[in-house]
């Protein structure tokens, strides 16, 4: 593709380089990230989706973009209410595949000792791996509650506090899900996953906060030095991905029935005021909600080990939600497009939300300083807290990156090194790692990804997020 520079941390690719893109594709990435990604033909579907009905502004893309399903990974685009489409493809497989962050009020000194103890408990009590159920156990007549409550489904049943609900985008829950729009096969796949793990890059990690950028906004979140953190990364699980699966025929007959030409058949799509598009809409917010409740429950398994290996109750552990936020989502939110507000249905895929301060849909114990934007990194580097930016509202609809991004596929990665390699080599490094699968651990190894702290750097160049604290993995479980 044809790509101008516009400054040090953005290009463009400008609408006039392939037949039918309505708008610009603007790329967040620094040179060195813009090697690895134009291997991968990342670009190309970014000006992909720059042809597709009713789509405002620009085609953008994060620092960690990579290849992807239909959108890249790490995509972002907006479409009009009135005139847009809503695409599979745009919020991929795993819907609200996200993280949430819990402080506590533990430091290194006090995990250190029985750090591997921690790892093997939390091995013990959350089920992990691919295809593996054995979570939460709930009736047929209560899915229905999970898929259209969410986290208030899981405050019910004393999973989380409101407390929590109100640290998680949207609290938790998508209003608009459809239980109708499930299919018994979806519900087969999710019915015994609410409380599981997965595989391939979702982990539950310990982790210690090694530095804070931010004082102020630190303080805020509750974030301090030294301090012990469990970050939580998973999504909806086989729900999900059949709810994707399955609308995906749907979505590709409607692109013909309405007229709109693809460039790619991977960007199925259907108008979002269509009856297709409405049913897609509904079938994935029971996804999304489907995800919070999973993470929730998922964090509830992870507390439990904490409170049983240091023997200590829920209220001198100093448990907190610093918060929860969503990577692969479709949302109708209002943004400002050529100088107005105007409604528009924001599909992120691979990218975080990011409000600045003083934004009414930021929680109001964080409103003075912004929404906390968390990056996670792998089982070996950093992850990121971040904060909410001016410049994302005006530059990239209110999103940031979402994590480092993949530099090689799974099937490189398990060339690198084999799985117990990998496992030793972490050992070394003082880093506790538990797997289901040797293959995992080979596919997800640090080798695999492009450096964090350079995709942290670009967003914060870019005025999309500022960063608050880098957190160091300590122990960590995978599928």
């Amino acid at each position: 593709m044809k790509l101008e520079q516009l400054n040090s941390n953005q290009w463009r690719i400008p609408k006039s380089s392939m037949n039918g893109m309505r708008v610009d594709g603007i790329l967040f990435v620094s040179k060195a990230l813009l090697a690895s990604q134009q291997q991968d033909q990342s670009p190309q579907q970014v000006a992909n989706v720059a042809t597709l009905p009713g789509i405002v502004a620009s085609s953008l893309a994060m620092p960690d973009m990579h290849w992807g399903y239909g959108f890249p990974i790490g995509g972002v685009a907006a479409f009009d209410k009135d005139e847009g489409i809503i695409s599979p493809g745009g919020v991929g497989y795993d819907i609200n595949c996200g993280v949430n962050l819990t402080r506590t009020s533990f430091t290194d000194k006090d995990i250190m000792p029985k750090l591997t103890q921690l790892v093997d408990r939390m091995f013990d009590i959350i089920p992990a791996g691919l295809g593996r159920g054995g979570g939460v156990k709930i009736s047929a007549k209560e899915f229905d509650k999970v898929i259209t409550r969410g986290a208030g489904w899981a405050a019910e049943r004393g999973l989380a506090t409101q407390t929590d609900l109100e640290h998680m985008e949207e609290n938790g829950c998508l209003a608009g899900a459809d239980p109708t729009q499930a299919s018994q096969r979806c519900r087969e796949r999710g019915f015994d996953q609410i409380g599981t793990l997965g595989a391939g890059n979702h982990f539950v990690e310990i982790q210690i906060v090694e530095k804070i950028f931010d004082e102020q906004v630190a303080s805020a979140f509750g974030l301090f030095p030294h301090q012990i953190c469990i970050m939580v990364h998973s999504g909806s699980r086989g729900f999900g991905y059949q709810i994707c699966t399955e609308s995906l025929p749907m979505m590709n007959k409607a692109a013909g029935k309405y007229g709109i030409e693809l460039p790619d058949r991977q960007l199925a799509c259907a108008p979002l005021q269509s009856e297709e598009g409405r049913r897609y809409f509904a079938a994935m917010k029971c996804a999304a909600n489907y995800a919070w409740a999973n993470r929730l429950c998922l964090r509830r398994g992870a507390m439990h080990a904490v409170m049983d290996i240091l023997s200590a109750t829920e209220q001198s552990c100093g448990f907190g939600m610093v918060y929860d936020v969503s990577h692969n989502i479709a949302k109708m939110e209002r943004h400002l497009v050529d100088g107005k507000q105007q409604e528009v249905c924001v599909h992120r895929k691979g990218a975080t939300r990011s409000l600045p301060k003083g934004h009414p849909l930021v929680p109001q114990a964080y409103r003075h300083v912004g929404q906390p934007v968390l990056i996670p990194g792998d089982m070996g580097r950093a992850s990121w807290v971040l904060v909410g930016a001016e410049g994302a509202l005006t530059e990239s609809f209110g999103s940031a990156p979402h994590g480092a991004g993949r530099l090689l596929s799974r099937k490189q990665g398990s060339k690198l090194g084999r799985g117990e390699a990998v496992r030793e080599s972490l050992a070394a490094r003082g880093i506790i790692v538990q797997a289901r699968s040797q293959l995992t651990l080979a596919e997800e190894q640090p080798g695999v990804y492009k450096d964090v702290d350079e995709v942290v750097r670009v967003a914060e160049a870019a005025g999309l997020a500022r960063p608050v604290a880098r957190l160091r993995p300590l122990g960590c479980i995978k599928g």
